[in-house]
């Protein structure tokens, strides 16, 4: 991947990446390909792939969230989408939530030898962090491959009265969004907007639904036991 054609891409976005932010993303990359020989975070391993699917991807929405914002990532998995938004927005102050410890180890070395700073790796399922963090955080931000219906039970909760749940989703969204309408409304949630963004000299476009939490979501969700997915709202 040349470094050059990350920094235009990213440009065309309205982000600028400065030389830091350029040699902490290769220094991800490096690290989740030799980390990923051990355990299993990304199926993608081609550097410009990664660059492109992951990375640029990630950081379609830096420009959406506030300044100085707290931002949850629940599922984060190999840190997409919000370890590259710390990286371009160090402002941000962010959380990363994943049931898999292998993942929170990788994450929370990555984070040491990055220099970040304002930013936590935490080993945890949601339906138990919710517990001591109900309506926390600015932003939710989710890259799952669940429906919107689950990913809503999962990430509205978290989100503060006025704050806004951020979910990355492909282009053919319309069914899948007549399908979350019910749990949106009972979670205290009402979509914004949905922006279609095309990733810079690429074919590939990603829609991120904007969801507003507007009421307090009730006390019972989100419920335990895998029910989001097994039995969505």
């Amino acid at each position: 991947m040349n470094e050059q054609k990350f920094k235009i891409q990213a440009q065309e976005l309205g982000i600028l990446l400065t030389d830091k932010m350029l040699e902490q993303f290769e220094y991800y990359y490096q690290k989740l390909i030799a980390y990923n020989e051990k355990v299993n975070l990304t199926a993608i391993t081609e550097k410009e792939e990664i660059f492109v699917k992951h990375f640029l991807d990630s950081i379609v929405i830096a420009n959406l969230l506030k300044e100085n914002a707290t931002v949850c990532d629940i599922g984060s998995g190999a840190g997409f989408p919000s370890l590259p938004l710390k990286i371009v927005r160090p402002d941000l102050n962010v959380t990363m939530v994943d049931s898999l410890n292998k993942r929170i180890v990788f994450l929370q070395e990555l984070i040491l030898e990055l220099g970040l700073t304002n930013i936590e790796a935490v080993h945890s399922r949601a339906e138990d962090y919710i517990k001591e963090h109900r309506e926390a955080y600015d932003y939710l931000v989710a890259r799952a491959v669940a429906g919107l219906n689950t990913l809503s039970e999962y990430c509205i909760p978290f989100v503060k009265i006025g704050g806004s749940f951020l979910a990355y989703k492909s282009v053919n969204i319309i069914e899948e969004l007549k399908e979350a309408q019910n749990a949106i409304k009972i979670l205290g949630g009402v979509v914004k907007s949905i922006k279609e963004i095309k990733l810079p000299q690429s074919d590939i476009v990603r829609n991120v639904v904007i969801i507003e939490k507007q009421h307090a979501t009730p006390k019972a969700y989100p419920r335990d036991k895998n029910s989001p997915k097994i039995k969505p709202l």
